[in-house]
């Protein structure tokens, strides 16, 4: 079965792509690295003018969905472009506000950029909730608006700061269910990380057809082109999975979506960094910035053995 995008679903994912090359990522990402938002806070109102957030939003409470395909072709471009930010947790906490209440006073602020939120579980981590508006905590089926956030650390990825939520807050709801919010969760992710490979794998074929050695261009060697060709077929052979896990929103299928994907940009991150060299390592190359997402990718919002153990459940799992 082959799962293609329509035209309006190409020419937004053509639009966004135009957008965010204008926007000079790399320097984006290194400001918020460094704690100053500024250029990320202004990209995230550039992007939610675009109305991503608002696809994850009813129209009930100003949002255009949900409409979880459109979004899966917004969260590619946003890996592709390694945007920084809670992009996931916004979309992640927005399925968790269902109560007509919480759903009410925080979706449309949401839906328009107006709040960043991020959302941290089980007492874990925050990402960049020095960053967020709204910081939520889901604890034992309790959804709180944490009153705060500890000492701010560093994370793998550059663009992903991690922060520890404050005890207690306001109790939004009592019993709120994650398995759906997990679901939009792993799609989302899994989006970003088909993005950030593919972009892995322009920017190494390009290199390739720069760097010579011996004075030929190793583009031309036999093993650096069956590398590239199977890091190509992975994330093709991800892509379908994707698309057709955002149709369905089949627990199950987007576990099997989220391994693909992750599994797909990682093992394009590896190729791209034997193929880039020791060049690939440093900090000030942006080839950097998606190596580092694609491995913080990989394990968020469920590793590969924990999605493996969704699909072979067929989705069942309780949370």
């Amino acid at each position: 079965m082959r799962f293609l995008l329509d035209t309006e679903q190409r020419a937004f994912a053509t639009s966004l792509d135009a957008m965010l090359t204008s926007a000079d990522t790399p320097s984006a990402i290194r400001s918020w690295s460094a704690g100053d938002h500024t250029r990320g806070f202004d990209l995230w109102g550039r992007i939610a003018g675009a109305g991503v957030f608002a696809l994850a939003i009813p129209e009930a409470y100003e949002g255009l969905g949900p409409r979880p395909v459109e979004l899966a072709v917004a969260f590619v471009e946003l890996g592709r472009h390694a945007v920084p930010g809670p992009l996931v947790e916004t979309v992640t906490a927005a399925a968790l506000l269902t109560e007509p209440g919480p759903a009410k006073r925080y979706l449309p602020a949401l839906a328009s950029g107006e709040t960043v939120a991020t959302l941290a579980t089980a007492g874990g981590y925050a990402l960049d909730g020095d960053a967020a508006s709204a910081l939520f905590t889901l604890t034992d089926g309790e959804l709180r608006l944490a009153p705060g956030h500890g000492p701010v650390r560093a994370s793998l990825d550059p663009a992903r700061r991690l922060t520890l939520p404050a005890t207690g807050g306001e109790l939004l709801r009592a019993e709120a269910h994650f398995g759906e919010a997990l679901t939009w969760a792993r799609l989302a992710t899994a989006a970003q990380a088909l993005g950030v490979g593919l972009a892995l794998l322009d920017r190494t074929v390009a290199y390739v057809k720069q760097r010579l050695q011996f004075g030929v261009l190793i583009g031309s060697f036999q093993a650096v082109k069956h590398q590239l060709a199977d890091a190509k077929i992975a994330l093709e052979f991800a892509r379908p999975l994707l698309f057709g896990a955002a149709l369905t929103l089949d627990p199950a299928d987007v576990a099997a979506a989220k391994v693909a994907a992750c599994e797909a940009a990682y093992t394009t991150a590896r190729t791209a960094l034997q193929l880039h060299g020791a060049i690939g390592y440093t900090a000030e190359y942006d080839l950097s910035l998606w190596l580092t997402k694609a491995r913080a990718l990989r394990t968020a919002w469920g590793g590969p053995a924990e999605c493996r153990e969704t699909v072979l459940s067929g989705g069942g799992r309780r949370w």
